[in-house]
């Protein structure tokens, strides 16, 4: 090692150092951004990015991020990025740590580099009080064994020119805003405060909401007759098919008023295709119900620190005096294996770490399960007729009355 350096590094071994990326580093950390995730600078080039662009779109990573990454003597080799973020959890705002820029190198696989740098971010996110994280799975089974588990779906939905709504009489009409409008950031934010599983958007979020997307994104906001933004599109049509990144709607009337925008370019598309995140099909609200959906696992979870993560939980209920034993398996965060102890007492809930002599109410499940099953992604009923809870019959009635019923709608990528 260099007198020269004086880099603070985790963990050596042989000629490969951990440590923490800086400003430094930029010029690698995008390289292998844009190697990892085969965008090439011609590519940028064609949709309008100059060098210089490109070369500072992902600094904010470096200054708003926690960046670790492997070398290989001095060249970095593999990396992961955290985000410290927000999520509504069933109405309760919760730190998250988002994990983005999971990458390595060709030549540096197979040497557990990625594994180690997973366990590294977890401890890192337990000490920052980042209860929950999220992330976005380039393999499902490789991040399940890091103990992150499917927590959302996305909807993928087709509908033909012939099929779409009639219109449907409202008071309100539809207007084409700017990208950073702030009604259509309003919106957003008043939805996400109200569904559970919604990232809670700041400034890192929208920037990564809006990274190396269209140059024709349009975005169009219904307002009421009193002039009040209740629902938007994120839109660009192409090759005569209305595309639609994302809807949101706080009323009926809104939902109503973007499908009557959205049937009025009939003469120029053949059909609409988008996403839904809601976890709950489209075709019933349609006259025509035979449009094409197809479901897809979109976000995984991982449940960071149990005893927080159940304290802070808004339980559907707070039966009094009533106490349940989460004994929890977790391969890669020792703090969270064990039994915990979760009680209600005058509308108070506490949860504490407990010795594993408890023989009544226990539910053993592992950390996978038990964010798949706090996150309302699958009910309790379900993980247990599929044997992935171990408990005694009674305890469903229970955790089906104190679990909320809600799904998580999820829609970002970063």
């Amino acid at each position: 090692m260099s007198d020269k350096d004086t880099h603070t590094y985790l963990e050596i071994n042989g000629d490969f150092r951990m440590r923490e990326l800086d400003h430094n580093d930029l010029e690698q950390f995008n390289a292998l951004l844009q190697y990892a995730f085969q965008v090439t600078s011609y590519e940028l080039f064609q949709t309008g990015w100059e060098q210089e662009e490109i070369k500072y779109a992902k600094r904010p990573i470096l200054e708003d991020a926690y960046v670790l990454g492997w070398f290989y003597k001095e060249n970095l080799a593999s990396m992961i990025v955290v985000y410290s973020m927000q999520i509504n959890i069933q109405d309760n705002i919760m730190a998250m740590g988002g994990i983005t820029g999971v990458t390595t190198y060709p030549e540096y696989t197979g040497r557990g580099l990625i594994h180690s740098l997973m366990r590294y971010v977890i401890d890192y996110m337990h000490k920052k009080k980042l209860p929950i994280s999220f992330l976005y799975p380039y393999s499902i089974p490789f991040y399940r064994k890091m103990g992150w588990e499917i927590v959302s779906d996305k909807l993928t939905f087709t509908v033909k020119d012939t099929q779409l709504p009639k219109a449907f009489p409202v008071r309100g009409m539809v207007e084409r805003v700017s990208l950073d409008s702030e009604d259509f950031h309003n919106v957003y934010s008043y939805f996400a405060m109200q569904h559970h599983g919604a990232l809670i958007r700041d400034r890192l979020a929208w920037d990564e909401y809006w990274r190396w997307e269209n140059d024709d994104m349009i975005v169009a906001l219904y307002y009421n007759e009193e002039h009040k933004p209740l629902g938007y599109l994120v839109y660009y049509i192409a090759n005569e098919i209305f595309h639609i990144k994302e809807m949101v709607y706080l009323t009926s009337e809104a939902r109503h008023g973007l499908w009557n925008y959205i049937s009025a370019h009939f003469s120029m598309i053949t059909q609409v295709r988008g996403d839904n995140y809601s976890g709950e099909p489209m075709a019933y609200l349609f006259e025509d119900s035979e449009i094409e959906e197809t479901i897809a696992p979109y976000i995984m979870a991982r449940i960071v620190d149990v005893e927080s993560f159940l304290q802070e939980y808004p339980w559907q209920i707070q039966p009094e005096d009533f106490k349940i034993h989460f004994r929890v398996t977790d391969g890669l965060a020792s703090w969270n294996q064990g039994d915990f102890l979760v009680s209600w007492h005058e509308g108070e809930t506490t949860c504490e770490r407990v010795e594993d002599n408890q023989s009544i109410n226990v539910v053993e499940l592992d950390i996978n399960t038990l964010t798949a099953l706090m996150m309302g992604y699958k009910r309790p009923t379900y993980l247990y007729d599929h044997e992935k809870i171990s408990m005694e019959y009674y305890m469903l009635t229970w955790l089906e009355r104190l679990i909320p019923v809600k799904k998580p709608y999820f829609s970002d990528y970063f």
